[in-house]
């Protein structure tokens, strides 16, 4: 799932041999290329593509854009880029939703054979967190109570069928336990009734939970990701902490449309490895709470069928539908 330091560092170093050369061979269009990211302006995915579209068009001769294409679910504007000419003019920026939908809804396209993959841009951990009033200090303490108290805890989710929720199912799942599921529109939306113990649990984007819990607002009990994070070193893992095999990240990753030449995508994908190295980007990602990772097409076409199979068994054992 991450690419080696060494791996991303040899991308940075060659991106700029890679770049001259695909333009001195006219694989690189001489026109501005699109970012088409499928939600409304602001969210995280639109927040990520721009990062890395500002970045680029520093780097590139021709502007990079940030055209916002939403609705349903994030499917129109990615069944335009998935109908697109794989000139290098139109991306799809979007994020692991991207492999979780498709089984949830019938779409107009193929998740996995419509699109070149290009690149992972950054991962982005959860946090597991209740409300101060649950009588719980640990994921052991909060598993022992949901047994004690079956369907009586509810989890909020930032949407249906993000991976905030596939992380509560997934908790469900492995953990043995049972709590309902309480989507919201966004987690900003869901945070009153957290704080207030309207619902008592939720697996969050770090950035977004942080701040309430250095103010003693909402309790950690644990990351989500195979590691600790640096923001929370103390935070053992979910999987550390008494459910093994959990893990789970928001990830964010740029695709092509289908029939992209591989020079053109090693190409891009060098390009988005050295924007992430600029200082202002890591910046950025640094306040999103975000991994950078910038892995190869050949990688992350194998991540993105591995997290497409295991989402995919998740949804259908769990019964998530759209809403």
């Amino acid at each position: 799932m991450w690419a080696s330091r060494r791996g991303i560092l040899a991308g940075l170093l060659a991106a700029p041999a890679v770049l001259k050369t695909a333009e001195a061979q006219g694989i690189w269009p001489a026109r501005p290329t699109r970012f088409i990211v499928p939600y409304p302006p602001g969210g995280p995915t639109d927040i990520m593509g721009r990062v890395v579209a500002t970045q680029l068009t520093r780097d590139l001769p021709h502007p990079v854009v940030v055209e916002n294409k939403a609705g349903a679910a994030g499917t129109i504007g990615s069944h335009e880029v998935a109908r697109a000419q794989p000139d290098g003019t139109t991306f799809l920026v979007n994020a692991s939703a991207h492999c979780i939908v498709p089984h949830m809804m019938r779409l107009p396209f193929d998740a996995l054979a419509d699109f070149t993959p290009i690149t992972n841009i950054a991962l982005v951990p959860l946090m597991l967190v209740v409300t101060p009033s649950l009588p719980v200090h640990s994921v052991a303490e909060l598993v022992a109570y949901a047994r004690a108290n079956p369907g009586r805890l509810s989890y909020a989710s930032s949407s249906n069928g993000g991976a905030p929720h596939l992380a509560g199912e997934l908790f469900k799942q492995l953990a043995g336990v049972e709590m309902q599921h309480v989507p919201y529109r966004g987690s900003g939306q869901a945070m009153p009734d957290l704080l207030a113990g309207n619902v008592q649990v939720m697996f969050d984007s770090m950035p977004s939970s942080a701040g309430a819990v250095r103010d003693g607002k909402l309790r950690a009990l644990a990351v989500t990701t195979t590691g600790r994070q640096p923001a929370f070193p103390a935070l053992p893992t979910v999987a550390e902490a008494g459910v093994p095999g959990y893990e789970i990240s928001t990830w964010y990753a740029i695709w092509a449309p289908p029939g992209m030449a591989p020079a053109l995508a090693t190409a891009v994908q060098q390009a988005v490895a050295q924007a992430l190295r600029g200082a202002e980007a890591q910046a950025r990602m640094a306040a999103l709470g975000a991994v950078p990772v910038a892995d190869t097409p050949a990688h992350f076409a194998a991540f993105c069928a591995t997290e497409y199979a295991r989402w995919g068994k998740l949804v259908r054992d769990a019964n998530i539908k759209a809403d």
